[in-house]
């Protein structure tokens, strides 16, 4: 044996290589968290936004999984419109082009009058829909109104 074919022994055997092909992994289902946004009613906590509107245990869970946080920022940014923001029951759908990676989330009254539009150009929102609801200074799922 030479040395380097030593070396490549040695090699192989830290690193645990068999020489065998490595198997075929499943694809990791990235959205698999989404078919618990159903199981959220009601709420054991709040948590205040920077902006000063509050949100409960399945607005957070949804943020935090679909790494979100920047659509909490967008329905606060719009509170500065008084057309908006005198709405009390505020209804924001994000629908989501997964092939392009844009976006439009619009808000409604609840009764089907548009209240504002905003286009996002890139993101990497994993689901292609979502609603919330903000009533009163909070954001909830539909689930939990």
């Amino acid at each position: 044996m030479t040395e380097q074919e030593r070396l490549e022994k040695e090699a192989m055997e830290y690193f645990g290589y068999t020489g065998e092909p490595e198997p075929k992994l499943e694809p990791i289902d990235k959205t698999a968290w989404a078919r618990d946004l159903y199981l959220f009613s009601g709420s054991q906590a709040y948590y205040r936004h920077w902006l000063g509107a509050r949100y409960n245990d399945g607005v957070k869970f949804l943020v935090e999984k679909a790494q979100a946080y920047w659509l909490l920022d967008l329905i606060e940014s719009w509170q500065t419109k008084r057309v908006v923001r005198r709405e009390p029951l505020q209804v924001w759908t994000l629908t989501v082009d997964l092939k392009k990676n844009k976006a439009v989330a619009v808000c409604d009254d609840g009764n089907g009058i548009k209240l504002c539009t905003q286009r996002i150009p890139y993101t990497d929102f994993p689901l292609p829909e979502i609603k919330l609801y903000r009533i009163d200074n909070v954001i909830l799922l539909p689930s939990e109104y």
